[in-house]
């Protein structure tokens, strides 16, 4: 029988935030929203994530924990 972990890496919940297979805050656990571009945003603490695609289209990238 194979031992599997039970928790996530950041990189994979980064990776799960941004295909919209989660849909939790990283920082606060409230809801997140999806907006054009790719990019996702927490309207309760305000932390943003975008892909890299999104910052060469010229798409600002801020994360704040609040």
């Amino acid at each position: 029988m194979e031992l599997v972990a039970l928790h996530r890496s950041l990189d994979q919940e980064l990776v799960a935030l941004l295909r919209g297979a989660s849909l939790e805050c990283l920082a606060c656990g409230e809801f997140v929203m999806h907006a054009q571009g790719g990019s996702v945003f927490c309207p309760e603490c305000g932390s943003q994530l975008a892909d890299e695609n999104a910052l060469q289209t010229g798409l600002e990238c801020v994360t704040q924990a609040g």
